[in-house]
């Protein structure tokens, strides 16, 4: 019997760096568990990816800038970010982990 996996077991203790766990993975879909402790994206770095990504914020908190507009996101928050849509995350929360799940569609592979 298969037993069920838990998104909030098996944490990384914290770190100063982020932790990617990937969840599923096929051809049009790639899901990705990440823990972030205070981490943003360098000066100068965008995310410019060629598929699309739904992002659902599950503890903590981030703000992400999408090419000039600043999104503040709290626990339960979720977004679509489409495919060649510049973003970069440029805060979390650094007291707690921030919980993200993230679903790549489509090629994820690719680029």
């Amino acid at each position: 019997m298969t037993r069920p996996a838990n998104l909030f077991a098996d944490l990384p203790a914290h770190a100063n760096t982020e932790h990617f766990t990937t969840l599923l993975d096929n051809p049009h879909c790639r899901v990705e568990r990440i823990v972030s402790f205070g981490q943003t994206s360098p000066d100068g770095f965008w995310y410019d990816q060629a598929w699309d990504e739904w992002v659902l914020l599950l503890t903590g908190a981030a703000e992400l800038d999408l090419d000039g507009r600043m999104v503040a996101l709290a626990p339960g928050d979720h977004l679509m970010i489409p495919a060649g849509q510049r973003h970069r995350i440029t805060k979390t929360d650094a007291s707690s982990p921030t919980i993200w799940l993230a679903i790549h569609l489509g090629s994820s592979t690719d680029s």
